[in-house]
Protein backbone atom coordinates (compact mmCIF):
# COMPACT_ATOMS: atom_id res chain seq x y z
CA UNK A 1 0.00 0.00 0.00
CA UNK A 2 1.01 3.86 -0.49
CA UNK A 3 0.47 5.74 2.75
CA UNK A 4 0.16 9.62 2.67
CA UNK A 5 0.11 10.29 6.56
CA UNK A 6 -0.69 13.81 7.14
CA UNK A 7 -0.85 15.89 10.24
CA UNK A 8 1.12 12.46 11.26
CA UNK A 9 1.89 13.61 14.93
CA UNK A 10 3.74 9.65 16.17
CA UNK A 11 2.53 8.36 13.81
CA UNK A 12 -0.42 6.33 15.25
CA UNK A 13 -2.12 5.65 12.30
CA UNK A 14 0.71 3.93 10.54
CA UNK A 15 1.25 1.65 13.65
CA UNK A 16 -2.39 0.90 13.55
CA UNK A 17 -2.42 -0.19 9.71
CA UNK A 18 0.39 -2.04 9.88
CA UNK A 19 -0.55 -4.14 13.33
CA UNK A 20 -3.61 -4.85 10.84
CA UNK A 21 -1.35 -6.81 8.48
CA UNK A 22 -0.44 -3.77 5.68
CA UNK A 23 2.51 -3.52 4.29
CA UNK A 24 3.87 -0.07 2.90
CA UNK A 25 5.52 -0.20 -0.56
CA UNK A 26 5.64 3.39 -0.03
CA UNK A 27 4.91 5.51 3.34
CA UNK A 28 5.23 9.75 3.29
CA UNK A 29 4.10 11.46 6.16
CA UNK A 30 3.35 15.77 7.10
CA UNK A 31 3.70 17.23 10.02
CA UNK A 32 5.33 20.63 11.12
CA UNK A 33 6.23 19.73 14.93
CA UNK A 34 10.26 19.17 15.45
CA UNK A 35 9.70 16.67 18.13
CA UNK A 36 7.40 14.71 16.22
CA UNK A 37 9.27 14.83 12.86
CA UNK A 38 12.42 13.27 15.02
CA UNK A 39 10.08 10.96 16.43
CA UNK A 40 7.93 9.58 13.54
CA UNK A 41 11.53 9.44 11.57
CA UNK A 42 13.40 7.08 14.56
CA UNK A 43 10.32 4.66 14.76
CA UNK A 44 9.78 4.66 10.41
CA UNK A 45 12.98 5.18 9.18
CA UNK A 46 11.56 4.58 5.42
CA UNK A 47 9.34 6.69 5.96
CA UNK A 48 9.54 10.04 3.52
CA UNK A 49 8.56 13.75 5.77
CA UNK A 50 7.39 15.65 2.62
CA UNK A 51 7.07 18.93 4.86
CA UNK A 52 4.24 21.30 5.97
CA UNK A 53 0.81 20.75 4.43
CA UNK A 54 0.64 23.91 2.94
CA UNK A 55 3.01 23.24 0.82
CA UNK A 56 3.14 19.47 -0.39
CA UNK A 57 2.99 19.27 -4.34
CA UNK A 58 0.05 16.24 -5.49
CA UNK A 59 1.61 15.05 -8.21
CA UNK A 60 4.49 13.91 -6.65
CA UNK A 61 2.08 11.37 -4.33
CA UNK A 62 0.15 10.12 -6.90
CA UNK A 63 -1.47 6.60 -6.69
CA UNK A 64 -1.91 6.57 -2.90
CA UNK A 65 -4.24 4.25 -1.49
CA UNK A 66 -4.57 5.77 1.68
CA UNK A 67 -4.76 9.11 3.34
CA UNK A 68 -5.03 9.55 6.92
CA UNK A 69 -5.57 12.73 9.11
CA UNK A 70 -5.95 13.93 12.53
CA UNK A 71 -6.22 17.64 11.58
CA UNK A 72 -5.76 20.15 14.56
CA UNK A 73 -8.84 20.43 16.63
CA UNK A 74 -7.91 23.20 19.32
CA UNK A 75 -10.98 25.29 17.56
CA UNK A 76 -13.24 22.54 17.93
CA UNK A 77 -12.43 21.64 21.69
CA UNK A 78 -14.47 22.32 24.43
CA UNK A 79 -11.03 23.28 26.10
CA UNK A 80 -10.58 26.04 23.16
CA UNK A 81 -12.51 29.08 22.55
CA UNK A 82 -14.91 27.07 20.01
CA UNK A 83 -13.51 28.79 17.14
CA UNK A 84 -14.32 26.07 14.57
CA UNK A 85 -13.82 26.16 11.08
CA UNK A 86 -12.45 30.00 11.45
CA UNK A 87 -10.05 29.09 13.80
CA UNK A 88 -6.07 29.04 12.18
CA UNK A 89 -5.23 25.63 13.11
CA UNK A 90 -8.72 23.69 12.35
CA UNK A 91 -8.89 25.49 9.12
CA UNK A 92 -6.01 23.91 8.14
CA UNK A 93 -8.16 20.47 7.01
CA UNK A 94 -9.21 22.43 4.16
CA UNK A 95 -5.39 21.71 2.79
CA UNK A 96 -6.10 17.78 3.27
CA UNK A 97 -8.86 18.18 1.31
CA UNK A 98 -7.43 19.68 -1.53
CA UNK A 99 -4.96 17.06 -1.23
CA UNK A 100 -7.80 14.18 -1.37
CA UNK A 101 -9.28 16.04 -4.21
CA UNK A 102 -6.02 15.85 -6.36
CA UNK A 103 -4.69 12.63 -5.37
CA UNK A 104 -7.79 11.05 -5.45
CA UNK A 105 -6.94 7.79 -2.90
CA UNK A 106 -8.95 4.72 -2.49
CA UNK A 107 -9.19 5.62 1.13
CA UNK A 108 -9.34 8.32 3.73
CA UNK A 109 -9.40 8.68 7.22
CA UNK A 110 -10.49 11.34 9.21
CA UNK A 111 -10.43 11.31 13.07
CA UNK A 112 -11.01 14.62 15.15
CA UNK A 113 -12.62 15.47 18.67
CA UNK A 114 -16.12 14.91 19.63
CA UNK A 115 -16.27 19.30 19.89
CA UNK A 116 -16.59 18.66 16.06
CA UNK A 117 -20.27 17.64 16.39
CA UNK A 118 -21.53 20.39 18.36
CA UNK A 119 -19.09 23.59 17.45
CA UNK A 120 -21.19 26.51 16.06
CA UNK A 121 -24.54 24.48 16.74
CA UNK A 122 -23.20 21.58 14.63
CA UNK A 123 -22.98 23.97 11.59
CA UNK A 124 -18.98 23.16 10.98
CA UNK A 125 -19.05 19.80 11.17
CA UNK A 126 -22.00 19.53 8.50
CA UNK A 127 -19.66 21.96 6.30
CA UNK A 128 -17.04 19.43 6.75
CA UNK A 129 -18.88 16.63 5.54
CA UNK A 130 -20.36 19.00 2.59
CA UNK A 131 -16.95 19.54 1.53
CA UNK A 132 -15.75 15.73 1.49
CA UNK A 133 -18.55 15.33 -0.72
CA UNK A 134 -17.89 17.60 -2.87
CA UNK A 135 -14.88 16.26 -3.59
CA UNK A 136 -16.98 13.81 -5.90
CA UNK A 137 -16.78 9.79 -6.33
CA UNK A 138 -16.45 9.30 -2.45
CA UNK A 139 -19.17 7.36 -0.11
CA UNK A 140 -18.70 8.72 3.41
CA UNK A 141 -19.47 7.04 6.96
CA UNK A 142 -18.64 8.21 10.64
CA UNK A 143 -19.04 7.38 14.00
CA UNK A 144 -18.12 8.10 17.61
CA UNK A 145 -15.76 6.05 18.72
CA UNK A 146 -14.28 5.74 22.38
CA UNK A 147 -10.81 4.24 23.45
CA UNK A 148 -12.21 3.01 26.66
CA UNK A 149 -13.79 0.32 24.40
CA UNK A 150 -10.55 -1.14 24.00
CA UNK A 151 -8.06 1.05 26.63
CA UNK A 152 -8.48 2.17 30.46
CA UNK A 153 -8.63 5.68 28.48
CA UNK A 154 -12.13 7.77 28.35
CA UNK A 155 -11.13 9.78 24.67
CA UNK A 156 -13.95 9.86 22.38
CA UNK A 157 -12.76 10.57 18.76
CA UNK A 158 -14.72 10.95 15.32
CA UNK A 159 -13.46 8.59 12.75
CA UNK A 160 -14.55 9.28 9.42
CA UNK A 161 -13.64 7.34 6.33
CA UNK A 162 -14.29 8.12 2.60
CA UNK A 163 -14.60 5.13 0.15
CA UNK A 164 -14.13 5.86 -3.26
CA UNK A 165 -16.20 4.64 -5.72
CA UNK A 166 -15.19 1.24 -7.58
CA UNK A 167 -11.90 0.53 -5.02
CA UNK A 168 -13.56 0.63 -1.38
CA UNK A 169 -17.10 0.50 -0.18
CA UNK A 170 -19.04 1.62 3.57
CA UNK A 171 -19.21 -1.64 6.18
CA UNK A 172 -16.43 -0.51 8.76
CA UNK A 173 -18.92 0.86 10.81
CA UNK A 174 -20.87 0.55 12.67
CA UNK A 175 -18.51 -0.42 15.58
CA UNK A 176 -20.27 -1.57 19.35
CA UNK A 177 -18.51 -1.72 22.02
CA UNK A 178 -19.57 -5.59 22.11
CA UNK A 179 -17.06 -5.98 19.29
CA UNK A 180 -14.26 -5.12 21.02
CA UNK A 181 -15.06 -7.24 24.44
CA UNK A 182 -11.96 -9.16 23.86
CA UNK A 183 -9.47 -6.74 23.01
CA UNK A 184 -10.44 -5.00 26.14
CA UNK A 185 -10.44 -8.03 28.21
CA UNK A 186 -7.03 -8.63 26.94
CA UNK A 187 -5.51 -4.96 27.54
CA UNK A 188 -7.09 -3.93 30.61
CA UNK A 189 -5.25 -6.33 32.29
CA UNK A 190 -1.95 -4.42 32.37
CA UNK A 191 -4.37 -2.22 34.61
CA UNK A 192 -4.45 -4.46 37.12
CA UNK A 193 -1.23 -5.29 37.18
CA UNK A 194 0.18 -1.97 38.43
CA UNK A 195 -0.60 -2.91 42.00
CA UNK A 196 2.72 -0.33 42.59
CA UNK A 197 4.00 2.66 40.33
CA UNK A 198 5.35 2.30 37.05
CA UNK A 199 8.42 3.81 36.99
CA UNK A 200 9.56 5.25 34.10
CA UNK A 201 12.43 2.81 33.39
CA UNK A 202 9.48 0.16 33.78
CA UNK A 203 10.18 -1.34 36.77
CA UNK A 204 7.64 -1.09 40.07
CA UNK A 205 7.87 0.20 43.39
CA UNK A 206 6.12 -2.26 45.84
CA UNK A 207 6.24 0.53 48.30
CA UNK A 208 4.38 2.46 46.27
CA UNK A 209 0.38 1.70 47.01
CA UNK A 210 -0.90 4.09 43.88
CA UNK A 211 -3.59 2.30 41.50
CA UNK A 212 -5.09 3.81 38.71
CA UNK A 213 -8.77 4.37 38.35
CA UNK A 214 -11.29 2.84 36.68
CA UNK A 215 -9.98 4.48 33.51
CA UNK A 216 -8.23 7.64 33.19
CA UNK A 217 -9.56 10.42 31.61
CA UNK A 218 -8.67 11.87 28.27
CA UNK A 219 -5.17 12.22 27.48
CA UNK A 220 -4.23 15.56 25.88
CA UNK A 221 -1.43 17.78 24.49
CA UNK A 222 -2.01 20.72 26.04
CA UNK A 223 -2.17 22.28 30.20
CA UNK A 224 0.89 22.67 32.01
CA UNK A 225 2.41 18.92 31.80
CA UNK A 226 1.13 18.31 28.42
CA UNK A 227 0.35 15.66 30.00
CA UNK A 228 -3.04 14.11 31.72
CA UNK A 229 -6.27 16.18 31.63
CA UNK A 230 -8.59 14.11 34.25
CA UNK A 231 -12.01 14.99 35.64
CA UNK A 232 -13.24 11.43 36.08
CA UNK A 233 -13.97 9.65 39.54
CA UNK A 234 -13.18 12.97 41.50
CA UNK A 235 -15.86 15.27 43.10
CA UNK A 236 -15.33 18.41 41.55
CA UNK A 237 -16.35 21.56 43.79
CA UNK A 238 -16.45 24.66 41.12
CA UNK A 239 -18.46 23.33 38.21
CA UNK A 240 -19.32 25.86 35.58
CA UNK A 241 -21.93 26.16 33.25
CA UNK A 242 -19.94 25.08 30.43
CA UNK A 243 -19.16 21.43 29.06
CA UNK A 244 -22.00 19.91 30.89
CA UNK A 245 -21.44 21.07 34.31
CA UNK A 246 -17.79 19.92 34.21
CA UNK A 247 -14.76 23.47 34.29
CA UNK A 248 -13.04 22.99 30.75
CA UNK A 249 -10.15 24.83 31.79
CA UNK A 250 -7.70 22.38 33.65
CA UNK A 251 -5.98 25.50 35.87
CA UNK A 252 -9.72 26.33 37.54
CA UNK A 253 -10.22 22.94 38.43
CA UNK A 254 -10.84 21.85 42.15
CA UNK A 255 -11.36 18.58 43.45
CA UNK A 256 -12.71 17.97 46.59
CA UNK A 257 -10.10 16.14 48.73
CA UNK A 258 -12.46 13.39 49.62
CA UNK A 259 -12.61 12.52 46.21
CA UNK A 260 -10.51 9.76 44.17
CA UNK A 261 -7.69 12.00 42.76
CA UNK A 262 -6.57 11.64 39.32
CA UNK A 263 -3.28 12.00 37.91
CA UNK A 264 -2.10 15.23 38.75
CA UNK A 265 -0.70 17.78 35.53
CA UNK A 266 2.30 18.82 37.51
CA UNK A 267 4.35 17.75 40.32
CA UNK A 268 2.71 17.70 43.53
CA UNK A 269 5.09 18.84 46.42
CA UNK A 270 2.72 17.18 49.21
CA UNK A 271 3.39 13.94 47.53
CA UNK A 272 4.85 12.43 50.56
CA UNK A 273 1.22 13.29 51.89
CA UNK A 274 -1.23 12.75 49.29
CA UNK A 275 -0.21 10.15 47.82
CA UNK A 276 -0.90 11.34 44.32
CA UNK A 277 0.85 11.60 41.08
CA UNK A 278 0.66 12.35 37.60
CA UNK A 279 1.37 9.28 34.89
CA UNK A 280 4.80 8.09 33.28
CA UNK A 281 5.17 8.73 29.70
CA UNK A 282 5.26 4.59 29.66
CA UNK A 283 1.71 4.29 31.64
CA UNK A 284 0.42 7.10 28.71
CA UNK A 285 2.00 5.58 25.88
CA UNK A 286 0.39 2.47 26.81
CA UNK A 287 -3.15 4.41 27.25
CA UNK A 288 -2.67 5.18 23.68
CA UNK A 289 -1.93 1.52 22.57
CA UNK A 290 2.03 2.31 21.85
CA UNK A 291 4.66 0.31 22.49
CA UNK A 292 6.88 1.40 25.61
CA UNK A 293 9.20 4.27 25.05
CA UNK A 294 7.59 4.30 21.85
CA UNK A 295 8.23 8.26 21.89
CA UNK A 296 12.07 8.05 23.95
CA UNK A 297 14.14 8.92 20.69
CA UNK A 298 14.13 11.34 18.02
CA UNK A 299 15.84 11.33 14.52
CA UNK A 300 16.84 15.00 14.66
CA UNK A 301 18.91 15.60 11.34
CA UNK A 302 20.43 12.24 11.45
CA UNK A 303 21.28 12.62 15.18
CA UNK A 304 19.33 9.77 18.17
CA UNK A 305 18.71 12.14 21.16
CA UNK A 306 16.29 11.73 23.62
CA UNK A 307 13.18 13.40 23.78
CA UNK A 308 12.25 15.71 26.63
CA UNK A 309 9.69 14.54 29.06
CA UNK A 310 7.42 17.53 28.42
CA UNK A 311 7.47 16.87 24.43
CA UNK A 312 6.84 13.32 25.46
CA UNK A 313 3.98 14.27 27.12
CA UNK A 314 2.30 16.42 24.53
CA UNK A 315 3.17 14.11 21.42
CA UNK A 316 1.36 11.16 23.61
CA UNK A 317 -1.49 13.45 24.06
CA UNK A 318 -1.76 14.65 20.50
CA UNK A 319 -1.82 11.16 18.90
CA UNK A 320 -4.68 8.78 17.50
CA UNK A 321 -5.22 5.70 19.64
CA UNK A 322 -3.52 2.59 18.18
CA UNK A 323 -5.93 0.08 19.02
CA UNK A 324 -8.66 2.02 17.64
CA UNK A 325 -7.07 2.26 14.15
CA UNK A 326 -6.09 -1.03 14.03
CA UNK A 327 -9.50 -2.08 14.84
CA UNK A 328 -10.76 0.20 11.65
CA UNK A 329 -7.83 -1.22 9.18
CA UNK A 330 -8.75 -4.61 10.02
CA UNK A 331 -12.72 -3.75 8.97
CA UNK A 332 -11.36 -1.44 6.22
CA UNK A 333 -9.66 -4.67 4.78
CA UNK A 334 -12.99 -6.32 4.09
CA UNK A 335 -14.34 -3.53 2.12
CA UNK A 336 -11.43 -3.28 -0.47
Amino acid sequence: MKLIDLFSGIGGFSLGFQRAGYQFTEHYFSEIDKHAIANYKHNFPNAKHIGNIKTIQPADLAGADIITFGSPCVDFSIAGKRAGLAGAKSSLIQYAIALITCVRPSVFIWENVKGAFSSNAGADFWAIIQAFANIGGYTIEWQLLNTSWVLPQNRERIYLIGHLAGRSQPGVFPITEDDCAPRKEKTYQFQAKLSGTLKVNGNINADDTYIIPKAASTLTGGGHSGGLHSDMTVIQINPSKESNGRQPYQQNRVFDEKGISPALTRHNSNYAISRMRRLTEIECERLQGFPDNWTQYGNYDGIIKPIAHTQRYKLIGNAVTVDIVELIAKRLKITT
